[in-house]
């Protein structure tokens, strides 16, 4: 990627859903605001089916493939039962994220290093059917290292520790994705990052170099109940826009 061209936004709307399955019912409805969130500049929808279904069901994928105007990005475990559901689905991305029943969101990188052989199977799988597939990691050389090893099209950094850190030690995991992203398009490969995200630290990883996409949910769909889906996502998109024309 050019450093001139700008960073884009995957919406993931995993917590319209979250507040949908509060009572198991129809609202609020999960197209309307994918479709709200296009219209306010999204590129992209990103959205995660959980083995456990706590929130993304999966009909939802099916209709939310048909609905949009975007690319869909799959958020997915490599456990075989969502791999099948992907490679019926086809969705134009998929994203290969650790997952433990019991957390309350991802909450780290995949170790690619431990898994090789069954993340390489799983890649194989997607891109059989033509997606294109990245890999959830820590921003660890060992980590970009094994991810380009086993044929990934993309890594999405993972942005978790940088957002809960403060002052100086948010400064030094900064350049710790930095260091990343450099890593990983000097091996070829697409540099994307997410996780823990807001409105307060969004510009510094939409400057990192080789940034391509931004995938952001919980942040956005909370503005959201104060402003419309359509303001919160044209909000974010004017932070990402800004960042990238003065910090490049």
């Amino acid at each position: 990627m050019s450093q001139e061209q700008l960073v884009t936004l995957g919406l993931n709307v995993d917590h319209v859903a979250t507040v949908r399955q509060a009572r198991d019912g129809q609202e609020p409805n999960l197209i309307q605001a994918t479709r709200e969130g296009i219209q306010g500049g999204a590129k992209g929808i990103t959205t995660h089916l959980r083995e456990d279904r706590r929130h993304i069901q999966d009909e939802d994928v099916f209709k939310l493939k048909r609905a949009i105007s975007v690319p869909l990005n799959l958020e997915m475990s490599i456990q075989e039962g969502i791999v099948r559901v992907a490679c019926k689905l086809k969705p134009a991305k998929a994203c290969f994220v650790p997952e433990k029943r019991e957390e309350l969101t991802t909450e780290g990188g995949l170790d690619v290093v431990r898994e090789k052989g069954r993340i390489a199977r799983a890649i194989d799988q997607l891109q059989t059917k033509g997606v294109i597939v990245s890999l959830f990691v820590d921003p660890v050389p060992k980590q970009i290292q094994a991810a380009y090893d086993v044929g990934t099209d993309f890594i999405e950094l993972h942005t978790g520790c940088y957002a809960n850190a403060k002052g100086s030690k948010q400064t030094q995991e900064l350049r710790r994705l930095s260091k990343a992203a450099c890593l990983a398009h000097s091996l070829g490969l697409g540099v994307n990052a997410g996780h823990g995200l807001n409105y307060e630290n969004v510009k510094p990883i939409a400057q990192l170099p080789f940034m391509e996409e931004l995938n952001i949910g919980h942040a956005v769909v909370s503005r959201a109940i104060f402003v419309g889906m359509k303001e919160a996502v044209r909000e974010m998109c004017t932070l990402i826009r800004s960042a990238c024309r003065h910090g490049r």
